[in-house]
């Protein structure tokens, strides 16, 4: 079978005592970090990554929780998994590779990561590129019944251990295609390896664990940091491009742009023509916007 990432060089990195982030590096240029979503892995990015590793070193993280990085168990505020600690993994990897600033392109749970890291450790992120988010704050407060429809996971992933753990343990396969599918381009945007390694992932020891926590922190002690930000009159002032599926949910049920300007001073985009997963529904649309966006 043809490998994702063809000409790619894999590696783990130790961030922490016991805790690995897994990674793939490859390309020339400026250093562009990678980060994927739910319930998914770096794997997210092959379709892109031939382009933008003309112009960029690439190198794209599986988060903690996710893929073959660690899955710790969860402390008992989350705060292992709080998007600050995430951040932490993520930097941590960069550095370790000798790339004091760089870049990022970020989707879904990664871009709320993307967002921790630019706020905690601003001079290390030269131009910030988000995929299908508002901030998370703004996500949460603003809450209708419509989104929570839509993002009924938010909700159920964030349930007491191990009820929602058991459940997802009893058929990750079926969670991926299930989670994924139901969006609105269904299964047909994704490569059959690319599904098999996010079914792969999920079903490995403690992913069901670590994937819950990643939202149980953010629908806590995130929430707490983000506070913390919006009092203290924090913001972004790297520049920012916001992207979003004219199809999903996000830009139907709030409003990105408005909410990134919200929190940053440099703040470009607009809606693309897909669904939630852009990297692999629409790649060209997405990169006709961030390659000379991540070049500027």
């Amino acid at each position: 079978m043809t490998p994702l990432f063809s000409g790619f060089r894999s590696l783990q990195v130790q961030v922490a005592p016991s805790i690995t982030i897994n990674a793939v590096t490859g390309g020339s240029g400026p250093p562009l970090l990678l980060l994927h979503g739910h319930p998914q892995t770096h794997a997210i990015w092959h379709k892109v990554a031939p382009r933008l590793a003309e112009r960029f070193t690439l190198v794209a993280c599986d988060l903690r929780g996710y893929g073959d990085s660690s899955k710790p168990a969860g402390e008992l505020d989350h705060a292992n998994y709080s998007k600050r600690t995430m951040a932490a993994d993520v930097l941590a990897v960069m550095r370790a590779l000798c790339f004091e600033t760089f870049r990022v392109l970020a989707h879904d749970r990664g871009a709320r990561v993307a967002h921790r890291l630019a706020l905690d450790h601003p001079q290390a992120i030269e131009r910030l590129a988000l995929l299908d988010i508002a901030p998370t704050l703004a996500m949460y407060e603003q809450t209708s019944e419509a989104f929570a429809r839509a993002y009924w996971h938010w909700f159920f992933l964030i349930q007491p251990a191990p009820l929602p753990e058991r459940l997802i343990e009893a058929d990750p396969a079926a969670y991926a295609r299930d989670v994924m599918g139901k969006r609105s381009a269904g299964l047909a945007p994704f490569d059959p390896r690319a599904l098999a390694e996010y079914q792969r992932c999920l079903a490995l020891p403690g992913a069901a664990h670590g994937i819950c926590e990643d939202y149980r922190a953010a629908a806590g002690i995130d929430l707490e940091h983000d506070r913390i930000d919006r009092d203290a009159g924090r913001r972004l002032a790297m520049p920012l491009l916001a992207l979003w599926g004219e199809q999903g949910v996000v830009g139907r049920c709030f409003d990105p742009l408005a909410e990134w300007k919200r929190v940053a001073d440099d703040v470009h985009g607009g809606a693309l023509p897909c669904g939630h997963y852009i990297a692999e529904e629409a790649p060209e649309a997405l990169l006709e916007r961030v390659l000379p966006f991540l070049a500027g």
